[in-house]
């Protein structure tokens, strides 16, 4: 693969960050995002896609991602990212808190002639669960040690 078919890929990723998620600019999904796109849970297609964007924007309709690396390799591009919204709307089966949320990720991405075609992603659940009061603060560092006090 070309150095400049890496550079496109790379504008491709960010793109879908800023203008998709953080501007909400669906319509750039179909240059984006091939008509055989798989994604992480099943879902085809731009409108698969369309649907994840959707989903998060509805909860946090200020939501804002920043990109801390974005790195291209061959026909993948990676990067990780934390965003940052407003829990104002409903999220999955959780009603608004009005909670600022923060949350890190990142993801790996397949191209094929120019479009997204794969995508890999990991964030912090567990973290998105506690923000959402959804699971107790700390659960995650494990069981205390008797005597020890709890997590804050």
């Amino acid at each position: 693969m070309s150095d400049q078919n890496r550079d496109e890929n790379k504008r491709s990723v960010e793109t879908l960050f800023d203008g998709c998620f953080n501007r909400g600019d669906l319509a750039l999904l179909d240059r984006l995002v091939a008509p055989d796109y798989a994604g992480p849970q099943g879902s085809k297609g731009p409108g698969g896609f369309r649907a994840v964007v959707v989903l998060l924007r509805t909860g946090f309709p200020d939501i804002h991602y920043t990109l801390d690396d974005v790195i291209a390799e061959g026909d993948r591009v990676a990067v990780r990212w934390h965003w940052t919204g407003t829990n104002s709307g409903p999220y999955r089966a959780f009603a608004p808190t009005g909670k600022t949320f923060t949350n890190p990720g990142v993801g790996i991405f397949t191209f094929k002639d120019g479009k997204i075609v794969a995508a890999t992603l990991e964030t912090d659940r567990l973290g998105f669960l506690e923000q959402m009061g959804a699971v107790p603060p700390g659960v995650g560092l494990g069981p205390r040690p008797q005597g020890a006090p709890a997590a804050r």
